[in-house]
C-alpha cells in the first residue's frame, strides 16, 4: 500500500515537472458560461529559461563554484596539516592515508585557483583580462581607499598575490617534500599568508559572502584558523 502511494506521488510529480520542462504552460484562465477554460500561452519554457541562461552565465556559475571550493579545500587544507604536525589528524586517519588526502586537497586547490581565474576571462558582468587575473593591481575593479590612501583595487590583488604563492607552496610540496624536506618546509609557511590573503579577497568580493549567515561562518572559520596558526607558529623551530 505504501509502495503504491510512494509511486503514485512520484508519477504526479514526475508528470508535473515534464509539463513544465516541455511545454510552453504560461497559463491564463478564462471564464465562459459559468467555467474555467484554461489555454496555453506561448512562451519559453522553464527548461529553455534555464538553458538559455546557463549558456549567458556558465562563466559566473564556474567563477563562484571553483571559488566556493577553492575555499573549502584551503581551510581543509589549513586545519588537516596543523593537525599533520600536532599529531591531532592521526586519530582519524592513518599517517599515510592522511598525508596522500592532504596532497589530494592541494592539488584540488590548485585547479580549482585556475578555474577560478580562467572563468574570469569569459565572465560577462565584470570585465577582465589575461593581465589583470595576472599581475596584482592593474584591475580597477572596486577601487579600495582607507583613510583617504588610494590602494587600487586591493583585494583582487590579494587573490593575485594568493595565487602566486599557492603555486610556489603546490609544486613545492610535489616535488620537494621528500628530497629537500628543509626548504620544503619553510616555504610551506607561506600557506598561513595565503590563508590571509584568500580570506580578504573571499570576504570583499565573495559573491555567497556579502552578508548573511555564510558571512559570518566566514569569519568564525577564519578566527579558527587564526588561532590554530597561532598555536603552530609557536612550535615553528621544532619543524
Amino acid at each position: 500500500m505504501r509502495k503504491s502511494i510512494l509511486l503514485s506521488i512520484v508519477l504526479v510529480i514526475s508528470l508535473s515537472f515534464s509539463v513544465v520542462l516541455f511545454r510552453p504552460i504560461i497559463a491564463e484562465s478564462v471564464n465562459t458560461s459559468g467555467g474555467v477554460v484554461v489555454r496555453s500561452i506561448q512562451g519559453p519554457t522553464l527548461h529553455q529559461q534555464i538553458v538559455e541562461r546557463a549558456k549567458n552565465s556558465w562563466s559566473w556559475y564556474v567563477v563562484r563554484g571553483s571559488g566556493i571550493i577553492a575555499a573549502i579545500a584551503l581551510v581543509i587544507l589549513m586545519l588537516s596539516g596543523i593537525g599533520l604536525v600536532t599529531g591531532h589528524t592521526f586519530r582519524f586517519l592513518e599517517p599515510i592515508t592522511a598525508w596522500a588526502s592532504h596532497r589530494a586537497l592541494g592539488i584540488v586547490f590548485g585547479v580549482s585557483i585556475v578555474l577560478h581565474m580562467t572563468g574570469l576571462l569569459f565572465d560577462h558582468f565584470v570585465s577582465f583580462n589575461l593581465l589583470n587575473i595576472l599581475v596584482p593591481w592593474l584591475s580597477d575593479y572596486k577601487p579600495v581607499t582607507i583613510f583617504g590612501v588610494q590602494l587600487g583595487s586591493l583585494f583582487v590583488a590579494l587573490g593575485v598575490l594568493a595565487f602566486y604563492l599557492a603555486i610556489v607552496v603546490v609544486v613545492s610540496s610535489l616535488l620537494w617534500v621528500e628530497k629537500k624536506q628543509r626548504i620544503w618546509k619553510l616555504i610551506h609557511i607561506l600557506s598561513y599568508l595565503v590563508m590571509a590573503f584568500v580570506f580578504v579577497h573571499a570576504i570583499y568580493l565573495g559573491t555567497d559572502l556579502a552578508n548573511g549567515v555564510f558571512r559570518w561562518i566566514w569569519i568564525i572559520v577564519g578566527i579558527i584558523i587564526a588561532v590554530v596558526s597561532g598555536y603552530r607558529l609557536r612550535r615553528s623551530r621544532s619543524i
